[in-house]
C-alpha cells in the first residue's frame, strides 16, 4: 500500500495530500517527524476503515496510531456537532483516558471537531451539558460511558463510525468485561472497531471475536526481548527488614532525576508518601485508585510537567501513561506477573531514541523471579548500591513509637503488604509462608510486630 510504503521509508510530512493538511500541521507542531513501526503498519488499514487488532510493546506509539485515522475519517465524512458521536475511545483508567484526551486536543487544535473526556469521579452534570451540545469524539472509561448509555436521555450512538478499545487486556480485568459487553449492545453493528493492546491473550481474542469484523492482525514483536533495548534494567537483593532504608538510599542517589516507585497497595503508598514527604523532606507525589479524581488529575498533571521528583504509585499508573522523561522505575513491591513488570518499566525509555533505567527490589527468597523473567525474554542485571543507612531505620522506629498518625498509617500498610503477598498468584516465588512477619514489620518501623488476625488477614480485604 502506498501510505504504508511512505511511512515505513520516510516521515509524516510525506503524507501531504493523503490526509488533511490541518492534521499534518498539528503533527508537526507536536514535533513528531518519523512514525513508529506500529503507526506505519496500522495507519493504512485504519484510514481505509478496516477493523484492526494491534499489538506492540508499551511505549511504541499506539495512541497516535489510532487517533490520526479517527480524526481523518470523521473529517472525510464531514462530521459536525449535529452529527453527534462519531467515535468512542475506551480506556481502562482515568489517567490513561486523560492522557489520550490531551493528545487528541493537540491534534484537533486547528480542526473543528468536538471532543470530551467523560470519566468516573467527575460530576455527571458537566457530562450532560457536553453531551447535549454534541460530542464527535468521546474518550471515556467503561463504567461512566455505560452509565450514560443506560440512563442519559437523548444520548445515543446511532451515528457511531468507530470504537477504539485501548489497552484491551487491562480493560478485560475484573469488572470491565461485563461493562464492555453491555456497551457493545448499545452501539451500531456497522462500525469500525480498533483494538490495541501491549499483549494479546485468550480474553482479548474472545473480545475481538465478539466486537470486530474480519480484523487485520498486526503484531510488532521482538523475538530477542520483551522490553525496549534502550532500557537498562536490573534487580537488587535486600532482606525484608532493610527495604525502606534501601529505598531511602536509592532515592537520595537519584534525587535530581524523575522517578516512579511502584507499591502493591494504596495504603502502602499513603504510608511511604507521608514518611518520605514529611519526615525525610523528599520531593514526592502520590497517586492511587482510592484518591479523589481531582487529586489524581492534579498529581498526574504536576508530575507530567516536572523536570525531576518522585511519584509513589500503585499499578493504576502502570498502563499506557506517557509521562515525559522518566529516568527511573523502581519496583519496590513485586508485580503480579511478568506482563505487569513489563507495563511498569514501560513508563520509561518511551519513544524514539529515549533511554531509561529500572530496578526491582527482591528478598533473597524471591531471586528466582529473575530466572522466570528471563523465560519471558526480560533480562536483568544484578545491582548493588551498597549498604543502606542505619540512621533512617532508627528515625522511623522512633517516629512509630511516638507518632500516632504515622503509626496508624504504618500498621495499615503492613497489613495490606501481607494481604497482597498472601494473594500473589506466583506463590512459588512470593510465598507468605517464607516471610518472617516480625522482620517484615521492621520495614514499617515496628520494634514489635503488630497483631495480625490471620482469619481477617487472609480474606479478600481491601488493600
Amino acid at each position: 500500500m502506498e501510505v504504508q510504503r511512505i511511512l515505513l521509508n520516510s516521515n509524516f510530512s510525506m503524507l501531504h495530500g493523503k490526509i488533511d493538511v490541518r492534521l499534518l500541521e498539528s503533527i508537526k507542531a507536536m514535533n513528531l517527524d518519523k512514525p513508529t513501526q506500529i503507526q506505519a503498519e496500522t495507519l493504512p488499514y485504519l484510514l481505509m476503515g478496516k477493523d484492526i487488532i494491534g499489538s506492540a510493546k508499551t511505549g511504541s506509539g499506539k495512541t497516535l496510531a489510532f487517533l490520526i485515522p479517527v480524526i481523518e475519517n470523521l473529517l472525510k465524512l464531514g462530521f459536525t456537532r449535529k452529527h453527534g458521536t462519531g467515535c468512542i475511545i475506551l480506556s481502562p483508567t482515568r489517567e490513561l483516558a486523560l492522557q489520550t484526551f490531551q493528545v487528541l486536543k493537540r491534534l484537533l487544535s486547528h480542526i473543528d471537531l468536538s471532543c470530551s473526556l467523560i470519566v468516573g469521579g467527575e460530576k455527571k452534570a458537566k457530562d450532560l451539558i457536553l453531551l447535549k451540545k454534541g460530542i464527535n469524539i468521546i474518550v471515556s472509561t467503561p463504567g461512566r460511558l455505560l452509565d450514560h448509555l443506560q440512563n442519559t436521555e437523548n444520548f445515543t450512538c446511532n451515528n457511531l463510525k468507530c470504537l477504539v478499545l485501548d489497552e484491551a487486556d487491562k480493560l478485560l480485568e475484573t469488572g470491565f468485561e461485563k461493562y464492555i459487553t453491555q456497551i457493545l449492545s448499545f452501539l451500531p453493528k456497522k462500525r469500525q472497531t480498533v483494538l490495541f493492546s501491549a499483549t494479546i491473550d485468550k480474553k482479548v481474542n474472545n473480545l475481538a471475536k465478539m466486537a470486530l469484523s474480519e480484523p487485520v492482525m498486526i503484531s510488532i514483536t521482538d523475538d530477542k526481548q520483551s522490553t525496549v533495548t534502550s532500557l537498562q534494567q536490573g534487580y537488587c537483593i535486600s532482606p525484608v527488614e532493610k527495604r525502606i532504608t534501601w529505598l531511602y538510599k536509592m532515592l537520595k542517589k537519584i534525587k535530581k532525576m524523575k522517578t516512579m516507585v511502584f507499591f502493591s497497595s494504596c495504603k502502602s503508598v499513603d504510608f511511604h508518601y507521608d514518611f518520605f514527604r514529611i519526615h525525610c523532606k523528599a520531593s514526592v507525589l502520590s497517586i492511587h485508585g482510592r484518591q479523589s479524581q481531582s487529586r489524581r488529575k492534579e498529581t498526574y498533571n504536576h508530575f507530567v510537567e516536572a523536570e525531576s521528583g518522585v511519584l509513589f504509585c500503585t499499578d493504576v499508573a502502570a498502563r499506557g501513561l506517557d509521562i515525559p522523561s522518566v529516568d527511573w522505575i523502581i519496583q519496590y513491591d513485586p508485580p503480579t506477573d511478568p506482563k505487569e513488570y513489563i507495563h511498569r518499566v514501560g513508563r520509561t525509555a518511551r519513544g524514539l531514541n529515549a533511554r531509561g533505567n529500572a530496578v526491582i527490589l527482591l528478598r533473597p527468597e524471591e531471586e528466582h523471579f529473575v530466572e522466570y523473567l528471563k523465560r519471558e525474554k526480560v533480562y536483568l542485571d544484578k545491582y548493588n548500591f551498597g549498604d543502606p543507612p542505619e540512621q533512617i531505620q532508627n528515625m522511623l522506629e522512633d517516629l512509630i513509637s511516638n507518632n500516632g498518625v504515622l503509626k496508624t498509617l504504618a500498621r495499615k500498610a503492613y497489613l495490606s503488604y501481607l494481604r497482597c503477598y498472601k494473594k500473589h498468584p506466583m506463590k512459588k516465588m512470593f510465598n507468605v509462608k517464607s516471610l518472617d512477619l516480625k522482620l517484615a514489620a521492621k520495614a514499617f518501623g515496628f520494634l514489635e510486630q503488630p497483631h495480625v488476625d490471620f482469619c481477617i488477614l487472609f480474606l479478600n480485604a481491601t488493600v
